[in-house]
């Protein structure tokens, strides 16, 4: 048995929609993308297999947010119709993005997107639309996630795709590539899972005088610049001092002081 036959027959045996929901839940194995109580957006979310699987991995507290240009039928377990609501429109569009964004009423846990493009036939064409997809959706997750959330998005292989994956590197903790075994062998599609949303008021390389707050369980000195924290080692608490940022992380960074 082929292994499209293999993940399509699952599909049918185990009310699956797609054989894509096996994508999700590999990538979600690999990196633990998706948590219980998580708010999640799925982007291109028709016909429902990444929402069923989301849905599922969220559990009772939880909720999934799936759009597409395509109307996306509910869900036939009533559990996990109760988990999502779904919007039909286009993320090429400002007023669905601004949908999508009014619908989560706050920062999300993790944004999904399996978005494809039409397939014109001509590789180049497609694989420049899909990563105009993928933009998209990185784009919209930088505007949706909170500190620390996750980012799943697909793109074909091609130009410009290590461009952007450099560029998700500065707002991710990390970022790696991986194309999940339920994948067709045939596909050039791939998938850049980003962990670790960093939103820190500082970047790497700035200088800045800091306050010494508090002192953490390793001896470090700890500063708050804007509510975020700030590892300052060989400093002590009332210390004001002169530091350079070192390494910034999703919810604390670490600095060396400057003499």
């Amino acid at each position: 048995m082929t292994r499209k036959d293999d993940y399509y027959n699952r599909a049918k045996q185990q009310g699956y929609r797609s054989r894509a929901a096996y994508k999700l839940k590999q990538l979600d194995d690999l990196e633990t993308l998706i948590s219980g109580g998580d708010t999640v957006v799925d982007l291109g979310a028709a016909p429902g297999g990444w929402l069923q699987v989301a849905a599922e991995k969220v559990g009772p507290t939880g909720r999934v947010i799936g759009v597409d240009l395509q109307r996306i039928e509910d869900l036939d377990d009533p559990d996990l119709a109760a988990r999502t609501e779904t919007l039909r429109g286009d993320m090429t569009e400002e007023k669905t993005r601004k949908r999508v964004l009014d619908a989560a009423d706050g920062p999300v846990d993790c944004v999904i997107s399996d978005m494809a493009p039409n397939m014109s036939g001509e590789y180049a064409l497609d694989q420049a639309r899909s990563l105009h997809l993928a933009r998209m959706a990185y784009e919209t997750a930088l505007e949706l996630l909170a500190p620390g959330g996750n980012l799943a998005v697909k793109v074909f292989e091609g130009s410009d795709v290590d461009a952007l994956r450099e560029e998700m590197g500065e707002d991710f903790e990390y970022v790696r590539a991986t194309s999940p075994d339920a994948s067709r062998k045939s596909s050039s599609e791939i998938y850049l899972l980003a962990k670790g949303r960093i939103t820190a008021p500082v970047s790497e390389g700035d200088e800045l005088a800091v306050e010494i707050v508090d002192v953490g369980a390793e001896g470090d000195g700890i500063a708050s610049v804007d509510g975020y924290r700030l590892f300052v080692p060989g400093t002590e608490a009332g210390d004001t001092v002169e530091v350079r940022v070192d390494d910034v992380k999703a919810n604390f960074g670490f600095a060396t002081r400057l003499e």
